[in-house]
């Protein structure tokens, strides 16, 4: 006796991901209120640190910018992740590209001057890296693991306050950098998946028409049926 070829070999899952427009309140009010104070004469001068011109400067701001790029992988080898290392991969790269784009693009247009009096302070670039990272883990950890899933904020927090620290941003700066990292996330998450899984459906529903892999019983033994349509 044969049985009916029906199970297809390789297929790429469809992983379902359901929008949240909730999700854009946080971001959107780190944006409104960092723009806000940028563009009130006076509300710049605002420091969360009493500084001199000759402040010794610490650097563990641009180590973490892009290290915090890597934060959700990190949190892959201490907890359960929601999405394999390579949806977010993919994620991060588009988050990264959005991001990008967003901040280079406002600040040229904005050119607001830094507190140090070098040019382009609005939005912190390194805060929108930073929290990038720390949204990524929570998306992904926020789940299975709260300690995870929260503590890249804490991170990415220690990047906007050494920004501050070093004289290089408003905090303006570094709260709408903090909306665009987070922003930039939650789009490359609404955007990735429906592409992701047209793709996955297609590939499987070729792979169901061209290639086929079961097994076969018989009176004379057992077998595997294999079938490829070109």
């Amino acid at each position: 006796m044969e049985v009916a070829p029906d199970t297809v070999a390789y297929r790429m899952p469809v992983v379902e991901y359901k929008f949240n427009p909730k999700s854009l309140i946080l971001p959107a009010s780190l944006i409104t209120v960092g723009a806000v104070g940028t563009a009130i004469d006076g509300m710049n001068d605002f420091h969360l640190f009493s500084r001199k011109e000759s402040v010794k400067k610490i650097h563990i701001d641009d180590y973490m910018e892009w290290g915090m790029l890597a934060w959700p992988f990190v949190c892959d080898l201490m907890g359960k992740e929601k999405h394999n290392w390579v949806d977010q991969l993919c994620l991060v790269v588009l988050a990264e590209g959005l991001n990008a784009g967003m901040t280079r693009t406002l600040k040229y247009t904005v050119n607001e001057t830094r507190p140090d009096g070098a040019p382009y302070s609005f939005p912190s670039g390194h805060t929108a890296n930073a929290f990038l990272g720390a949204h990524m883990a929570y998306k992904e950890f926020k789940d299975s693991n709260p300690w995870l899933a929260y503590s890249g904020y804490a991170l990415a927090t220690l990047v906007a306050g050494s920004r501050l620290y070093n004289n290089r941003h408003w905090v303006s700066d570094v709260l709408a950098g903090a909306g665009f990292g987070i922003l930039s996330v939650e789009l490359s998450y609404l955007i990735y998946f429906p592409v992701r899984n047209a793709v996955a459906r297609r590939i499987n529903t070729r792979g169901a028409k061209n290639l086929v892999i079961s097994p076969v019983v018989s009176e004379q033994g057992g077998g595997l049926y294999f079938s490829y349509s070109f």
